[in-house]
This record gives structure tokens, C-alpha cells and sequence, in this order.
């Protein structure tokens, strides 16, 4: 029996020995890539002196200040994995082939795994805009939520994603309304995270805005009208949503604000939120 417990504890060690080393060769993969960045940070600007005048260079002389700090994130972009299980997401990030990433990645049981320095482009944005911000993957913080796409997220997970929202923003200074969805900022691209994504509770805590539910009376009528003369497509693009597929904006905007009929038009009250939300937003 002895002999029994010596092998079975043997071999939970060497589990766990097998568990902590699997991702040893890609951390050190990640050590060197991040030298490689340093040293072009680093690297003092070749002058026109230096080099023949038919270079590209265009400096005729270097002078460093010392006034300048590092860039910081001015987004959070949430999206869910789409995948099976948080093992399986951080496979995906760590092959080079898929060419994806996040910063942050939360399982269900809200273990929280960081997967890149913050102020480190990560590749989780693609070809996203919001407003006129192109370049999301250079401006903002990436959250992978592990959820296979059609499920609710679990209490846990999104006290885990709280609190790391918490850091972020005062970290960072983040505006409240730049905590967005990857559908935000892809209309017809993408729909994560999906519409059980509790997005009322992360504005409550001051994570995105959110309209007012006083809008509605308990007889259904409106404590106020949406003009005549508004337009809500152009509502959707100054709140930041590409409108060069109106449809796409409206079932973008419809999976973070109204989660449900989300492939419809928009309703009266579709609109009456819009409005309440775009005087939020201007």
C-alpha cells in the first residue's frame, strides 16, 4: 500500500512538473520577442551623415529628449473565445501560425490568465473601427472571455473580469464609454461576446455606458419621444459603430443594447434606447 502511494504521488508530480513546463518553451519564445522589441525602442535613428544620402533615412541629426513615456491603451475590447475550453484558447494564441491574441484570457471558474504586457500590441482587433480609430489592436486591451459563443457567462467569470476592468481603468484613466465589444467594433464580422453578456452590470460599475430604463412607463408608454428628424443611422456613427453596412451597425448595436431579435430592424423602442444612448455618447 505504501508502495501504491509512492507511485500515485510520483505521478501527480510529474503531472504537475509536465503542467508547469508545457508553455516553458514558448515563455521563452515570448522573452526573446520582447527583446527584439526593446532593442528597436531602443536603437538610436540612423542621420543622414551615416548613411548614403540615397537611404531612406531623412534625419540630419539625433538629439534625444527626455520628455516622452510609454504609449498606454485608451480601449478594452471583450470578446468571447468561441472555443471549447481555456486550455484550448491558450493553444490557439500561442501557435504562430493562427496570428491571434489577447492580453487577457478568463476561464469559466474565473481564473485569470495575462498573456501579454499591457502595453503590448496584441493582435485580437483585426480590421475593427470605432469612430474614427482604425488601428484598435495599437489603442486598446484585449479580454477573451472563455464561453463557446451560445452560453451565459458564469458568475465567476465576470467577477474575475471586473476586477481586472477595475485595474485597467485606473490604471489607465480608460473613458467609460471605450469599454466595447469585438461586435462593436466589426458590424457584420463578429457577435461576440454573445447577447448573454451582462453588459447593464459591467456599465453599473462604471465598465461602458448604458441607456436609462426609466425611459419606459408601466404602461408602455415613453417618459419621452424620439424627434422626428432623428436619424439613427446617423445616431450609431457618431456613438462610434462603421455604418458602411447599415444592417450589420443596426445588429451590432442590437446584440450589445437591446440582446434580443437581434437580426430585425429596429423597433419603436429599438430607437427610443438609441436615442437616449446617442445624447450619452455625443
Amino acid at each position: 500500500m505504501k508502495l501504491f502511494k509512492l507511485i500515485v504521488l510520483l505521478g501527480l508530480f510529474g503531472l504537475a512538473s509536465c503542467a508547469k513546463d508545457s508553455y516553458r518553451k514558448i515563455n521563452k519564445q515570448h522573452k526573446k520577442q520582447v527583446k527584439e522589441v526593446l532593442g528597436a525602442i531602443q536603437a538610436t535613428p540612423i542621420t543622414k551623415a551615416q548613411v548614403n544620402p540615397d537611404s531612406l533615412s531623412i534625419s540630419d541629426a539625433w538629439i534625444g529628449t527626455t520628455n516622452f513615456s510609454i504609449r498606454r491603451p485608451n480601449y478594452v475590447i471583450i470578446h468571447h473565445t468561441a472555443q471549447d475550453s481555456l486550455a484550448q484558447t491558450i493553444k490557439t494564441f500561442t501557435l504562430p501560425r493562427t496570428q491571434v491574441s489577447s492580453h487577457y484570457v478568463i476561464g469559466r471558474d474565473g481564473e485569470v490568465v495575462q498573456m501579454l504586457n499591457d502595453y503590448l500590441r496584441s493582435w485580437h482587433a483585426g480590421r475593427g473601427r470605432w469612430g474614427n480609430d482604425t488601428d484598435l489592436n495599437s489603442a486598446s486591451i484585449g479580454i477573451e472571455l472563455d464561453n463557446n459563443g451560445f452560453e451565459p457567462f458564469s458568475d465567476k467569470q465576470i467577477e474575475s473580469l471586473l476586477l481586472v476592468l477595475k485595474r485597467l481603468k485606473s490604471s489607465y484613466s480608460i473613458p467609460t464609454a471605450n469599454f466595447i465589444g469585438h461586435s462593436d467594433i466589426a458590424p457584420g464580422r463578429k457577435v461576440d461576446p454573445n447577447p448573454y453578456f451582462p453588459w447593464k452590470k459591467l456599465a453599473q460599475s462604471g465598465f461602458g455606458l448604458w441607456y436609462d430604463e426609466s425611459l419606459e412607463l408601466p404602461n408602455g408608454q415613453s417618459i419621452e419621444e424620439v424627434p422626428e428628424n432623428f436619424n439613427p443611422i446617423d445616431a450609431l456613427r457618431i456613438i462610434g459603430y462603421d455604418i458602411s453596412d447599415e444592417k450589420a451597425a443596426i445588429q451590432s448595436f442590437k446584440i450589445h443594447f437591446i440582446q434580443e431579435d437581434i437580426d430585425s430592424s429596429l423597433s419603436r423602442r429599438d430607437s427610443l434606447i438609441l436615442f437616449n444612448l446617442y445624447k450619452k455618447y455625443r
